[in-house]
């Protein structure tokens, strides 16, 4: 899950016709240190198409050349160890950075990890907005070392859990407050476009994002991207809070059909989209076990969804035996393509939306101590 902290989201775009002369990028590089005729690597996103440009460093100089439509991601490999651009991992000679039209300069010593990018609004942004998420990313690999360290009883623990749930969840607010104040600074960014579609999503809230994205430029919001995002938020509001609760109906695991808007009967439900596969699910199963065994007397129901496929019924059924899920569950073993789960925008599990007795949702992605805070609220003490 950190590693969602800090990956920005761009949409594919539509190819560029080789015309267009107007969206030619040139890459000039210079390594001073570097003698050894090593070989470059430039891949990056152009249209419909992942490209992998390739050239030979002559005195640590370099050239690459292409056509992008838009700004977009892009990673440079210079191959020390002749292995290619496939075989390369972390540690080896590699920059992260855009490419957009026109003249980029690429000025350093000895290493394309540690160079200084000009003549790129884009590059100079994600700098800015790099210097803002660094004390995140260390605060993030604390956390990493913390869950990583704990002992096999503290990783069964529903306290040990819920503290690196809580944990994660601030490090996930400080990151999008970061974002905010990011994308509001930066209007006219491609960088800011990026980084709104990676505050979208399923669990992200349109009361946030819409005002955000309205006070992007026009020429943003113009782009293919901006026109994505925008037709996003459709789904986002059928599903936001304060949002009816779009109504279902699925088979339980006997074969009969339950209906969300009946089993709801006047109470508060929790709605928990999950499958046996999933891990995070599976280990927030004993939480979610604990509140409704607390509170199922108090006008409170769960109802499971299940994202598990025909072949893995039997996987389910085991799963909600040995979670001790004693609530109704459902599916229509579909997998990805569950039709509940397309109503509520599902992309990633587990999530679940709480619906109070009217059929409207009141919270969503509910989570260790939080879903407990929540039905405290709105149950009473």
């Amino acid at each position: 899950m950190l590693k969602k902290l800090f990956i920005y989201i761009a949409a594919c775009l539509p190819a560029v016709a080789s015309a267009q002369t107007n969206d030619t990028f040139t890459i000039n590089g210079k390594l001073n240190t570097v003698k050894e005729p090593y070989k470059a690597y430039l891949s990056y996103q152009s249209g419909n198409s992942r490209v992998l440009d390739s050239t030979v460093l002559v005195d640590g100089t370099f050239q690459f050349t292409g056509k992008v439509n838009n700004p977009t991601s892009a990673l440079m490999l210079v191959d020390r160890h002749n292995q290619g651009f496939v075989g390369f991992n972390k540690n080896d000679d590699v920059l992260s950075f855009y490419v957009e039209k026109g003249n980029i300069y690429i000025a350093g010593n000895d290493s394309i990890s540690k160079v200084k990018i000009t003549g790129s609004t884009i590059n100079t942004d994600n700098e800015d907005l790099s210097t803002m998420l660094a004390p995140l990313y260390v605060k993030a690999q604390k956390l990493y070392t913390e869950a990583q360290a704990a002992t096999p009883d503290q990783q069964q623990s529903n306290v040990f859990q819920n503290t690196i749930q809580d944990k994660f969840k601030a490090l996930q607010k400080e990151r999008e407050d970061a974002l905010k104040k990011f994308i509001t600074a930066h209007p006219e960014s491609y960088l800011s476009l990026m980084a709104l579609s990676s505050m979208g999503g399923p669990s992200a809230d349109i009361n946030v994002i819409e005002p955000l994205y309205n006070g992007l430029s026009p020429k943003l919001k113009d782009t293919e991207s901006g026109k994505q995002l925008k037709q996003s938020f459709a789904a986002l509001k059928a599903t936001a809070i304060g949002a009816m609760a779009p109504d279902f109906t699925q088979n339980d695991v006997d074969g009969k059909p339950v209906k969300l808007s009946v089993y709801r009967d006047k109470s508060y439900v929790l709605l928990d989209f999950w499958a046996s596969w999933c891990g995070p699910c599976r280990q927030e199963n004993p939480n979610v076990v604990r509140v409704y065994n607390k509170y199922k007397s108090r006008n409170f129901k769960v109802l499971g969804v299940s994202l598990d496929k025909a072949s893995g019924k039997a996987d389910w059924l085991q799963a909600i035996k040995a979670d001790g899920l004693t609530w109704t569950q459902v599916s229509d073993l579909k997998f990805w393509n569950n039709e509940a789960a397309a109503l509520y925008f599902i992309q990633s599990i587990p999530q679940n939306y709480l619906i109070d007795p009217n059929g409207k949702i009141i919270a969503k992605n509910l989570r260790g101590a939080e879903l407990e805070a929540k039905l405290i609220e709105v149950l009473g003490k």
